[in-house]
């Protein structure tokens, strides 16, 4: 198998598409749609954004150092991309997209009440990378929709139909391939 050198900056694939909230339900909000996040730490629960310092949001971050990370789901695709090519600055993304700002449970940022879960985050440090400023944030509350949930309070994962991007495509997720464990446990 040949392999070829590529350009730094296009290294792991595929990333989360996620749509954040950010600003104050009452005053200033915005949706920025984010490639660069992930879980960070598990106990205590931390994940962080990465936010290029000329994007509309960036200073509304800096500023209130809050913000929601909200589940892209099949049903959202289409106003993630839209979130993520227009800019606050010229559009109400929320009325344009027809999205609900719902007051969130710990942060001042509204949640989207369409997306099935809601990561509430608080900024802890801001890191300049480069390209783009990490925002390390601390979970401070995670709002799931009951209709995901199952008796037992599990929450099904897939129902939702999560998305993910690809090298300028967005993906649909959901073919279970086996659980954590699996490729070690005995057969019966």
């Amino acid at each position: 198998m040949q392999k070829e050198i590529w350009k730094p900056g296009t290294v792991l694939y595929p990333v989360p598409a996620a749509m954040v909230t950010v600003g104050d339900i009452d005053g200033e909000k915005n949706i920025i749609t984010v490639a660069w996040t992930g879980t960070i730490n598990s106990d205590p629960a931390m994940t962080y954004i990465s936010v290029r310092p000329e994007r509309y949001s960036y200073e509304m971050l800096k500023n209130n150092r809050e913000f929601v990370i909200n589940l892209t789901t099949k049903d959202l695709v289409k106003a993630c991309d839209f979130c993520g090519v227009k800019s606050g600055r010229d559009i109400d993304k929320f009325e344009a997209c027809a999205l609900t700002a719902q007051k969130a449970t710990k942060v001042r940022a509204p949640i989207l009440a369409e997306s099935p879960v809601n990561i509430e985050c608080q900024v802890m440090d801001i890191l300049p990378l480069g390209s783009h400023h990490m925002f390390l944030a601390k979970v401070v509350a995670v709002d799931v929709t009951s209709d995901y949930l199952d008796e037992n309070g599990k929450f099904h994962f897939n129902d939702t139909i999560p998305i993910c991007y690809s090298h300028g495509e967005y993906y649909a997720i959901g073919e279970k391939l086996g659980k954590f464990g699996y490729s070690i446990r005995k057969k019966h």
